[in-house]
């Protein structure tokens, strides 16, 4: 539970203790020989700011926030300097995204979406899955915040389906609503992994692979990279978790017509909901094609943002009061511009050089076999990916190209499995907790399915998606 839902006092006290006592250990310990004190009191910060964006003492756009005033307070550098990641376009990207995503929710074409896939494939338990999983998908390839796709629009969905069916967190869970919250979440975390804009990490892991590896990860590699592991991922989770943990209802033909009703009910698509269609279309395509035309990808944002204030689809006031998207872009501008400082300190490079010892002798493929089922497991520490990655991909990435990995591999590995490891815990994303937090599942098998998901997944993208990018060229 956060300070901000009604936690006792001793317990946010002893959350930014922790915190404190981070930044404390690591500037006692003394500036080592060739970093600036700067550097190395960043560092302190930073290292801070991710073991808060663990524990949690405040909402985590406000400990960004306190850490760029740190970071301008102590001289570390001038306000100036220290507000540099707000001028990032990854940063503005992540917005827009979340604007457009908006008008999704805002007009129903999210919902629409769902229903036309449940309607064509909700006859059976395993189509019905299969069907909300499509929605989360497809959503994916514009909508950056997960919890926005399959809280907001596909759980939903899901829970009224159970519910209608007589399944609720009791003794009848496992008739089908329990199938349906295990799969959905472990499919979503597919779904994040398919897209650049699959959840809103994503874009920083884009900016690091290019800052510490020189490999620029664009909206098209991206889902070049992920269309065939990831597209095998989603048939294969999904049926698997139907035969591990089975429904009791074998048949849902009132999902089938529930949709029908409910897609009855919305009518055809009004003004808002077309406009925001073409708009979905036309900027998924423009970011597939960049390399075709040229236009860079925040102006296409900008462009899908600028129509739907234009069209009156969005209104100011759905901007202003969008308060997810902005605290994203209050901590994604700190996160980004403290790490893209500290790569160019040295302070990552020596790292890697310690830690090179550890991988000593061995060829590049055991060592980044072995450093990625870490970096993978790890995750068990961590709730929420972006902590994970702030903390760990640029260190992990740097020891495998310094063992002879290809860099566009050791980037691919680490960016894919950054999304796919959320699959462990009940707290591994935003969407974890929304799903069990219903009841359907339990902690023990949420964390036993988990853990077998999290083989099949590595299991196929180590062995078709290296498969997949030999064939493209890439390593």
């Amino acid at each position: 539970m956060s300070s901000t839902t009604g936690e006792q006092p001793q317990g946010v006290i002893w959350r930014w203790a922790v915190v404190l006592s981070v930044a404390a250990a690591i500037l006692l310990a003394g500036t080592p020989e060739g970093i600036k004190p700067a550097d190395w009191q960043l560092l302190a910060i930073f290292a801070a700011t991710i073991v808060a964006s663990i524990v949690r003492p405040a909402p985590q756009g406000s400990i960004v926030f306190l850490a760029i005033c740190a970071i301008a307070v102590t001289g570390i550098m001038t306000p100036l300097q220290a507000l540099q990641g707000y001028a990032d376009p990854i940063v503005w990207l992540v917005l827009c995204a979340f604007m457009i995503s908006r008008a999704i929710t805002k007009t129903g074409l999210g919902r629409r979406i769902a229903f036309l896939f449940i309607r064509m494939l909700g006859k059976r338990s395993l189509g019905l899955a299969y069907s909300l999983v499509a929605t989360d998908t497809v959503l994916a390839s514009i909508v950056p915040s997960n919890s926005a796709r399959a809280g907001g629009i596909v759980f939903p969905i899901a829970r009224s389906i159970a519910e209608a069916y007589d399944s609720k967190p009791d003794g009848t869970r496992r008739r089908l609503g329990a199938f349906l919250m295990k799969t959905l979440y472990q499919a979503d975390l597919v779904a994040c992994a398919m897209f650049l804009t699959g959840q809103a990490s994503n874009v920083i892991i884009a900016k690091f692979a290019l800052s510490a590896g020189g490999v620029e990860l664009t909206y098209a590699s991206w889902f070049l990279g992920a269309v065939v592991p990831g597209v095998l991922s989603l048939l294969v989770v999904v049926y698997l978790i139907y035969r591990i943990f089975p429904p009791v209802i074998k048949r849902t033909p009132e999902a089938a017509e529930f949709a029908n009703a409910e897609l009855g009910r919305m009518g055809r698509m009004k003004r808002d909901e077309r406009i925001t269609f073409f708009l979905f279309l036309l900027i998924a395509v423009l970011w597939m094609t960049t390399a075709l035309h040229g236009i860079n990808y925040i102006v296409i944002a900008f462009l899908g943002v600028g129509m739907l204030l234009v069209t009156r689809v969005l209104s100011w006031d759905d901007v202003l009061t969008d308060h997810q998207a902005w605290d994203t872009f209050i901590w994604y501008g700190g996160l980004i511009h403290m790490a893209a400082v500290l790569g160019a300190s040295g302070i990552t490079t020596q790292f890697a050089e310690l830690s090179a010892g550890m991988t000593a002798g061995w060829s590049w493929e055991a060592a980044v076999a072995v450093l990625l089922l870490v970096y993978c497991y790890s995750h068990y520490a961590f709730a929420s990916i972006t902590a994970h990655v702030t903390a760990m991909f640029i260190p992990f990435l740097i020891v495998m190209i310094a063992a002879g990995a290809p860099p566009v591999l050791a980037v691919l590995g680490l960016a894919y499995i950054s999304n796919l490891s959320a699959s462990l815990t009940h707290y591994g994303t935003t969407p974890a907790p929304i799903y069990f937090g219903a009841r359907y599942v339990t902690q023990g098998e949420w964390w036993r399915i988990g853990f077998i998901m999290s083989l099949v997944t590595i299991g196929i993208w180590a062995t078709v998606g290296l498969a997949w990018w030999k064939l493209l060229g890439w390593w």
